[in-house]
């Protein structure tokens, strides 16, 4: 019977690691939606461009093909964290998987606007004939293609997952609404189809302006207009990703929570470190060293820390204070 007793409790304190990453995800699902649509207009625009002599059109079409390479990896990112999950060899999961793909695809955005800007400049030095009509209703069509694929992979869908984190250290029992805006893999698809909406866009602007008024200038300055705007988006992905990737110190109102949530226990509780970071989307890690009154315990602020439904894993080193120590 001790056996037993023993054994139970070392599995109450056993936990798993996969932390919800092993479900689908919404966003899968419509990035391949994507990809298949970004495919199909990318083989249509290259050859208009070739055939009517669109840079413009031609870089819109160049461009959505690497957007579609880029997607591709953003499809196997949310594969690759799903089947993963639970491998052991991931210390704290696979959720960093999702930021690692929301930066691989923000530096592929910036590699593409260089090319765009070189692509352009040369066109502005060499000049070449346009079929404007053809070239037109082409862009209209890409543009068309484009707006669908954002609304797809913009759509945010307050998607509720009951994901079941067994164990003691655990923030709570469920962790709900992966926010669009902290999946940085989802966020990486949506600027990549919104630069090709961007891109698209301008072409019809260039390509009409040179129609009618023999600006043939526009075409190659709207490439390098776009590529501006696509680096700007690009660096502020970047940002928020690589953040992510270097475990930086998590939002301020969250380490507040922490702090306010175990300081608020008896015994006159005070943190004297505290580092809490993001392990995946809209999920945290915290680590926590903490000085009390004797009579309390680490499985006391463990159990406390569980009303931070946002950090689903936890490692709290506690010291007693001295008889004495610290009274006024």
């Amino acid at each position: 019977m001790n056996d037993e007793n023993t054994l139970n409790q070392s599995n109450e304190w056993r936990h798993d690691h996969s932390f919800g990453q092993d479900q689908k995800r919404s966003g899968e699902t419509r990035t391949v939606i994507v990809i298949v649509l970004t495919a199909t207009m990318m083989g249509i625009e290259i050859a208009a461009g070739l055939a009517f002599g669109s840079m413009a059109l031609l870089a819109d079409g160049l461009h959505m093909a690497s957007h579609a390479a880029a997607l591709s990896i953003s499809a196997f990112a949310y594969v690759f964290a799903r089947k993963r999950a639970h491998d052991r060899s991931f210390s704290f999961g696979t959720g960093k998987v999702n930021s690692l793909g929301g930066y691989t695809g923000a530096v592929l955005l910036v590699l593409f606007a260089l090319l765009m800007v070189s692509e352009s400049v040369h066109r502005l030095i060499v000049p070449v004939a346009i079929s404007f009509n053809q070239a037109i209703g082409v862009a209209m069509l890409g543009l068309v293609v484009n707006g669908v694929s954002v609304f797809i992979l913009g759509h945010d869908e307050h998607h509720h997952h009951g994901h079941d984190h067994h164990g003691h250290d655990h923030g709570g029992d469920k962790h709900s609404e992966h926010r669009h805006h902290h999946d940085h893999n989802l966020r990486a698809a949506y600027l990549h189809v919104l630069a090709d909406t961007l891109t698209s866009l301008l072409a019809i602007v260039a390509l009409l302006a040179a129609k009618y008024y023999g600006w043939i200038w526009m075409d190659p300055l709207m490439g390098i207009v776009g590529a501006i705007l696509i680096t700007k988006w690009s660096i502020g992905l970047l940002n928020q990703s690589g953040s992510l990737l270097l475990d930086r110190q998590g939002p301020g109102p969250l380490v507040g929570r922490v702090r306010k949530c175990l300081e608020s226990l008896p015994g006159r509780p005070e943190i004297v470190d505290l580092h809490v970071w993001a392990i995946g989307p809209d999920i945290y890690s915290a680590a926590v060293t903490v000085v009390a009154d004797a009579g309390n315990n680490t499985a006391l602020f463990k159990d406390k820390l569980k009303e931070v439904r946002e950090i689903v894993h936890s490692t709290i080193e506690f010291h007693s204070r001295r008889r004495g120590a610290g009274e006024s």
